[in-house]
Parts: structure tokens; C-alpha cells; sequence
């Protein structure tokens, strides 16, 4: 748990005291070639008490919208000057992966199944242990920023465990068109977090390695509303303004998979309304005979989309969710798009 105001708060064996800024290296392992590897980390304390709240990015090296997103964040002189508490950000977690425009760490492990992780478990052991003593465990409060993976992008949606009454608060404050409830995963960062009691929004947004400006723009204003909502500042004080806004929260959501093998033309877009059997795309061969529609399954709205047009029997192509009223959420999602422009 989060230590009082009244003292240092001591990351990668650096000590911040209240109402200072310093930026951390939490030394993680070497390369074989001796070369450092650390985790870079800036803290930003307040001089009043407050919450601690850890924003992170890159858990999956190539997921880089969340990284750009903090970075920004980090430049908003007028909030973070008014914070009450802590902020820990932390742009890059898999260092590893970032340096090598990928996914994974080097033995191929996915980082978000490695925590709570073990000084003597694997290299991703190692990392999800560090982390988690190094900065989540000393926090009230975490955002976790993520992508699609590669080839596929994802509406800006909160992913949580709504049964739980404050995280559903602060999901639906994060202010993005949409949430999903979604159910905690063993080795992930969201589990280890809740199995310490500290509430967690996990953010999804946009396709790795690429900069999308909307997407980086509704974190950015999702941290900040989350800010707010748990009294590290105050919209009034920042100059924030809150918009009117409804989010919705999906009563399910599942992938329509390629039922052939072919090149493959959407015809829905991501935030697109379909409704049961409507045709989502179709795949043709190569010389576009064999025309083979990709229908939905249900009536609801595109939150994930394949981007690479060759796909192979099997492949998830649309991701879909349901609501119970999927016209009331396109009309939110268009409102939400020409917000952010």
C-alpha cells in the first residue's frame, strides 16, 4: 500500500520525496553483451496527500500508442502542478520488446502472463517481481495502456472487472464510448493488481506500432478524467473540461473467424453497427472468383478489426460486441470521434 505523504517514496533505490519530480531507471537484467537493461520510470509527487496512481505503456514492446500517450501527459505542466499525491508513469515496461519493435520478450514469453512473477522464475518473472515491488504495490490505483497486436486495431475501450463497484465508477469515468467487463486472466498484470487490492482500468486503442492520434488523444483525456475522478486534481483547477458524455457497457463480445482461406475485403468499419447476418467482408481467391461473404453473427458494433487483408481458415478477423442498444453506442462513438478531431 501507498505510503503517507509525510514520506519519501523510494523507487529503483531513489528516494522522492513529497512535491518533487524525478525520473528512475529500475535496473532489470543485461544483455549477454553486459549492456543495462532498465525500465524507465518519472514520478511526480504532490505536496498535498493524496492517491498513488501508476499509468503504464508497452507491456507488449510494440504497443506504442500508450508510450506516446504518457509522454504527452508528462508535458501537461498545469496538471501535474496540481496534483494531490503521487503520479508513477512508466512508458515502457518491456524494454525488451520495445527495442525490438515486438510483442514478446526474448524467449518469446508474453509479459502480461508472467506476473506476479519471481526473482527466480524466468526473465519475465523476474520483470512482472520487480514491477510489482518497485512500483504497483506501492500505488492505490494503476492504468494500464494497451493495442491491438500486430495487424489488428481496436476502438478506444476500457477492458475491467465491473462486478467490482469502484472500478465499474471509475471505468465508466475514464469516458471512452465503451467498456467491456472483462473477466481477470492468471499471469496478468490486472490479477496480480486486484489480488492486492489496488483498482485497475486496463485502456485499449488503435494497432501496435503505429502513432494514432485519436486514440493517444482519448487516453490522455481518459488519465486525466481518472485523475479527477479519484481527487488527484481538480478539473476546475486544470482547466479540464468535462464533456457530456454516455459510455456503454457490453454484455458480451466475440471474434467472427475467416471461414476460408483467401483475400479478404472489409466492408464494416471499426465502430460500425452490424446487424445478424449482415456481411462484415468478403474473401475471394486470387483472381476474385469464390466470393465467400464473413457474416455477423448477432446484432452489435465492430470493436476489433484483422488489417491485413490475406487471411487463412480460422483467422479472427471482426471483433464484436453486444449491447442492448448497439444504435445508442454508434451514435456515441461518432459524437466521440469528432470530439477528439
Amino acid at each position: 500500500m501507498s505510503a503517507s505523504m509525510a514520506e519519501d517514496i523510494v523507487i529503483g533505490g531513489i528516494s522522492i520525496p513529497p512535491g518533487k519530480r524525478k525520473r528512475v531507471g529500475i535496473q532489470i537484467a543485461k544483455l549477454y553483451d553486459y549492456t543495462e537493461m532498465t525500465i524507465p520510470v518519472e514520478v511526480v509527487r504532490g505536496k498535498m496527500d493524496g492517491p498513488v496512481l501508476f499509468v503504464s505503456a508497452a507491456i507488449h514492446g510494440d504497443e506504442i500508442n500508450g508510450t506516446e500517450a504518457i509522454k504527452r501527459l508528462l508535458a501537461r505542466r498545469t496538471v501535474l502542478s496540481a496534483i494531490r499525491g503521487t503520479l508513477i508513469a512508466v512508458p515502457i515496461i518491456n524494454i525488451f520488446g520495445f527495442h525490438q519493435n515486438t510483442r514478446y520478450l526474448p524467449d518469446r514469453r508474453d509479459l502480461n502472463r508472467c506476473f506476479p512473477g519471481s526473482m527466480l522464475g524466468s526473465l519475465g518473472g523476474q520483470i512482472a517481481h520487480i514491477f510489482m515491488t518497485e512500483i504497483v504495490e506501492k500505488c492505490t490505483h494503476g492504468i494500464d495502456l494497451h493495442t491491438g497486436s500486430i495487424h489488428r486495431t481496436n476502438l478506444p475501450q476500457i477492458r475491467a472487472s465491473t462486478d467490482d463497484p469502484e472500478t465499474k465508477r471509475l471505468a465508466l469515468a475514464f469516458g471512452v464510448p465503451v467498456v467491456l467487463n472483462s473477466n481477470l486472466r492468471d499471469g496478468s498484470l490486472r490479477q496480480a493488481a486486484a489480488d492486492k487490492n489496488i483498482c485497475m482500468l486496463l485502456f485499449e486503442g488503435g494497432e501496435a506500432l503505429r502513432y494514432e492520434e485519436k486514440v493517444i488523444r482519448s487516453a490522455i483525456r481518459g488519465i486525466i478524467s481518472i485523475m479527477n475522478a479519484i481527487g488527484m486534481v481538480d478539473q476546475e483547477k486544470i482547466n479540464f473540461r468535462k464533456r457530456k458524455k454516455e459510455v456503454f457497457i457490453a454484455r458480451s463480445s466475440h471474434w467472427i473467424r475467416a471461414p476460408h482461406s483467401g483475400s479478404l475485403r472489409v466492408t464494416k468499419g471499426l465502430g460500425a453497427r452490424v446487424k445478424k447476418e449482415e456481411t462484415l467482408g468478403v474473401i475471394s481467391d486470387t483472381f476474385g472468383q469464390g466470393k465467400i461473404k464473413v457474416r455477423a453473427r448477432v446484432t452489435g458494433i465492430v470493436i476489433g478489426i484483422n488489417n491485413l487483408p490475406l487471411v487463412n481458415s480460422g483467422d479472427a478477423l471482426f471483433h464484436i460486441a453486444t449491447f442492448e442498444d448497439s444504435k445508442a453506442v454508434v451514435e456515441r462513438v461518432e459524437y466521440f470521434d469528432e470530439m477528439l478531431e
